[in-house]
């Protein structure tokens, strides 16, 4: 099979040829299923249950609402440009080609490492948290003698026999736990408000509370709940009608997020009124559980705590997924080992791509294991801020090459192409409110743990320095950086 790649700024064009191993699954993913892998990486459930509560916290408290509302605003503003994008650069490793297209290939090579290695950290991260619950679910029911690191081979077993089968059969497997997921929290939400009744929106999304002193805390969380918007790119290849279907999927996951954490904001607020801060700080994590067992009674709190691990898999398993397929991408560009970019001639599924990904979560996740280490304390805590910070400066970067892209290409913008500036200076400020404020997403005053993100900028100078070296001496592959795209 072969397509020819758009007209990219550095002025050359490639055929890529595949023979039928190398190739996705095309035409299998709907717009439904490709919103429910955004939503898998979003993880609705843990923002609620294990971040939101920090928002309120240390936040601006009763304004926590309208910094979600103003993350919802950013990641619009950015999806406005980037769905006129990904119809020119189609490719699994979505954020890797734009950067490679608008800023060079040797820029674009640094992203797609820190990408690759910021979902794989968060699986790691996430799996921590899943093995946490899981086994706490365990023992409350008798079974003290299972340790969580047993718990999470389990998960990553279940990874790799998932990456043996078509990627909507992992599509539908995610619709029903996020489905469920969601559902509670809803349910507890309007428990809330029959109860308590409603208040004036006015009041928690007023420009006085809402920008009052916390924002730049309660910013951090909001910020960092939009982080899986990539994938809605990364799917496209494997997209019915991806014309149509990805710009669909790209809103309305954007529209069911920020719905749901701006409403649930609210319903908590609700709950809480003026001293939902001191509420919240008073035991973070089982602010939500507390909700529960007041608003939904015994039932709805082990609802929801059973949940949590459910919700959990889900997010590990859309990270996988896309963990994997940038592995794929950079197998079929060959900058990684061309073998893992061959896929099943039966069903498309990436499987050799996922080999290297389950050994180095076995690895990981085994280290902390073997060494007796808490999944949830050092695990989850060590590698959330450095996935999250990793990816929310690939979302940043993409923001700005979006309207680079069209300029090279245009010589002018259009609003739709613009409006991605703003949101990227939104996202800028973001990111560096993370950064500033790196100990409150990893919960630790560990000097290693919080010292993590410098290596971003290591791993992606890495990635530069790989792609000088290849421009001397393999031009060939050098030129194919960013650039392999399939017909979809």
């Amino acid at each position: 099979m072969t397509s020819p790649s758009p007209a990219y700024p550095q002025g050359q064009s490639q055929t890529v040829v595949n023979d039928g191993t190398e190739s996705l699954s095309n035409g299998v993913l709907g717009s439904v299923d490709i919103t429910f892998m955004v939503l898998a990486v979003a993880a609705p459930m843990a923002i609620v249950v294990a971040t939101m509560p920090l928002a309120f916290a240390f936040g601006n408290g009763v304004g926590v609402a309208g910094a979600y509302l103003l993350s919802a605003i950013a990641i619009t503003l950015f999806a406005v440009g980037y769905v006129r994008i990904m119809p020119l650069i189609r490719n699994a490793g979505a954020f890797y080609a734009i950067i490679s297209a608008s800023f060079g290939r040797a820029a674009g090579l640094g992203s797609a490492y820190v990408a690759m290695l910021s979902y794989i950290g968060l699986c790691c991260a996430t799996l921590g948290a899943f093995s946490f619950f899981a086994t706490d679910m365990l023992h409350n029911i008798g079974m003290i003698s299972v340790h969580w690191g047993v718990i999470a081979m389990f998960g990553i077993a279940a990874l790799a026999l998932l990456s043996w089968f078509r990627i909507d059969f992992t599509a539908k497997i995610l619709a029903i736990a996020l489905g469920a997921e969601v559902l509670a929290i809803l349910l507890l939400d309007f428990a809330i408000i029959a109860e308590k009744g409603l208040i004036a929106p006015s009041i928690v999304l007023a420009p006085s509370v809402v920008f009052g002193p916390g924002l730049g805390v309660a910013a951090i969380y909001a910020f960092n709940s939009v982080i899986g918007f990539e994938a809605t790119a990364i799917y496209q290849e494997e997209a019915r009608d991806p014309a149509r279907t990805v710009p669909r999927a790209t809103y309305a996951a954007i529209a069911i997020v920020s719905t749901f954490y701006i409403f649930t904001a609210y319903a908590f607020t609700i709950a809480e009124g003026t001293d939902v801060a001191r509420h919240a700080a008073i035991d973070p994590g089982h602010f939500v559980f507390g909700l529960a067992h007041r608003y939904l009674g015994e039932w709805g709190q082990i609802l929801i705590s059973s949940l949590v691990v459910t919700s959990a898999f889900a997010a590990i398993l859309g990270l996988f997924n896309n963990g994997v397929r940038y592995v794929y991408a950079l197998g079929r560009d060959r900058i990684l080992p061309g073998a893992l970019s061959r896929t099943r001639r039966s069903n498309g599924a990436p499987f050799v791509a996922g080999v290297p990904v389950v050994v180095i979560l076995v690895l990981t996740v085994g280290g902390f294991a073997m060494a007796g280490l808490d999944p949830l304390l050092s695990l989850t805590t060590a590698l959330t801020g450095f996935g999250s910070v990793g990816l929310m400066l690939l979302l940043c970067l993409t923001s700005f090459a979006v309207p680079a892209f069209f300029l090279q290409h245009n010589t002018r913008l259009s609003v739709p192409t613009a409006m991605p500036l703003l949101g990227g200076v939104m996202l800028a400020a973001g990111c560096g409110l993370s950064i500033l404020n790196y100990p409150l997403l990893t919960g630790t005053d560990s000097r290693l743990i919080n010292a993590l993100p410098v290596a971003l900028p290591i791993i992606f100078a890495a990635g530069v320095v790989q792609a000088a070296w290849m421009k001397r001496r393999h031009p060939a592959i050098y030129s194919r950086i960013g650039l392999s795209r399939t017909d979809v």
